[in-house]
């Protein structure tokens, strides 16, 4: 009897009382020989467990249905179309077992999407909260100059200009974090138009590493071009996003970068698609730090991080110009090795 249809249960129970009835009129009959014809003891029991039968289908049915009418109210928060309705009289198939599936089906589902909701929850408080640190920090700084100067510096030859210059540094700061939030959102919502063309990505990689150059030897470290990637491709992209997708990446790799080592540019055939990597021999990143690594605000070394400046959005910025691209991003590091950040270019033809 484990998981039997309703049919069969109908069927059960009509034999069963069919069963019971017939027993009666056989012990009737044994009391009344003569008043009761052996064609009544059969045809009755017959006749009634027909009915009987015919009863329980049909309340079974109308049970059965209003019971998964209340369930499907219950689990789904959208009206149900006439296909998606329960069905009333397909009593054959294991409904029970079926709703007891959808149900299962539902609970799982909505425990992933509650995990979701909560995850997203933390990442919003998270997010909140950095936007709150950034923009605190440069705005207290102006607030203290700006104090300073009105209650009387702004006469002292030896800080008026130090404390306007250094106000003026912290404007831009936050100039740079609005700037850097509104083009994330605009190409989050699809609103940024990519002014893809034709280019050589050896050619930028050169340009932008020859601006780097300056910072790159006050730490005495190499720029330059991995052995056997020294040669041209040409790829079709936004020339103007992908030159700051490459200016984040090599900023980075010297900025934490350690002294006298290097950081080389990678560029590799993928047929359809040019590899392009940057790559370093500094500190690494620990490994728990890395599936969050392209995240708004997230840093590694909060500390560090802010002394060497940026807004702490430029990892985030590259994933999302690489991503409206419809091409991919990854990391690759190791603590005391380096680090390897490589994305992918749709190749011209």
């Amino acid at each position: 009897m484990k998981n039997a249809t309703p049919i069969v249960v109908a069927r059960l129970v009509t034999l069963i009382a069919a069963a019971f009835l017939l027993f009666i009129m056989l012990v009737l009959k044994l009391i009344m020989p003569d008043k009761l014809a052996w064609i009544i003891v059969f045809i009755v029991p017959v006749i009634l467990g027909v009915a009987l039968y015919i009863i329980n289908v049909y309340s079974l049915e109308r049970f059965i249905y209003r019971k998964i009418k209340l369930v499907y109210k219950t689990i789904y928060d959208t009206k149900l179309s006439a296909q998606e309705k329960p069905v009333k009289s397909d009593l054959k198939s294991n409904v029970i077992q079926d709703v007891e599936n959808e149900v299962i089906n539902w609970q799982q589902n909505n425990l992933k999407e509650i995990r979701k909701q909560k995850k997203l929850e933390k990442y919003r408080k998270e997010f909140l909260g950095n936007v709150f640190h950034e923009l605190k920090t440069p705005i207290f700084n102006i607030q203290g100059y700006l104090e300073t100067l009105i209650e009387g510096g702004i006469e002292d030859e030896n800080i008026n200009m130090k404390f306007l210059q250094k106000a003026r540094k912290n404007v831009k700061r936050m100039t740079e974090i609005v700037d850097d939030l509104q083009m994330i959102s605009n190409l989050e919502d699809g609103s940024f138009s990519l002014n893809e063309e034709k280019f050589d990505i050896h050619r930028l990689a050169s340009d932008v590493m020859d601006s780097a150059e300056i910072r790159a030897r006050k730490k005495d470290i190499d720029l330059e071009f991995k052995e056997g990637c020294d040669r041209s491709f040409m790829v079709i992209a936004d020339r103007e996003l992908i030159q700051q997708v490459m200016n984040n990446l090599i900023t980075n790799s010297i900025k934490y970068g350690k002294e006298n080592g290097h950081t080389h540019v990678g560029l590799y055939d993928m047929n359809d698609n040019i590899l392009v990597e940057i790559s370093d021999n500094g500190i690494g990143i620990d490994p728990k730090h890395l599936p969050r690594i392209f995240e708004r605000f997230y840093r590694v070394d909060k500390d560090r991080s802010r002394e060497q400046g940026g807004s702490g959005l430029g990892l985030s910025i590259v994933k999302h110009i690489i991503e409206a691209h419809d091409q991919t991003v990854n990391v690759r590091s190791a603590q005391g090795l380096g680090t390897t950040f490589g994305f992918t270019l749709k190749k011209a033809r």
